[in-house]
């Protein structure tokens, strides 16, 4: 699963830095467009760091750190999605994709609270 995740980060990453070529050239998007490349790259490497956790709590730490750029970047394709820059088709599985992510990265982190919390 471990591994699985880290192909899906960095697949998501190589998607939006191709994806971010599209967009219209002007200061705004040139600004998101950055942006959503800094958090999808830190949404990789953050993930991969997790994976090196040496306790439940440098897991919870690193893994929240993951969550927060998965929503950075779901929130700037929500952005260019309402800006209309590009065509639905071509954002919508982007979106999805980082929904997913959040979701998947929320319940990693709702799993490890529960049992942290049993274990005290």
């Amino acid at each position: 699963m471990k591994r699985l995740l880290q192909n899906r980060t960095k697949q998501f990453a190589l998607t939006l830095i191709d994806f971010t070529e599209y967009l219209p050239k002007n200061q705004t998007s040139s600004l998101l467009s950055k942006h959503l490349i800094k958090s999808a790259i830190a949404l990789g490497a953050n993930y991969r760091a997790v994976c090196r956790s040496r306790s439940d709590q440098e897991f919870i730490i690193r893994m929240n750190s993951v969550l927060c750029e998965a929503d950075t970047s779901a929130y700037c394709l929500e952005i260019i999605d309402d800006k209309n820059w590009v065509p639905i088709e071509d954002i919508a599985p982007l979106r999805i994709e980082a929904d997913e992510l959040c979701a998947i990265f929320t319940s990693s982190l709702k799993t490890i609270s529960t049992r942290v919390n049993k274990l005290r």
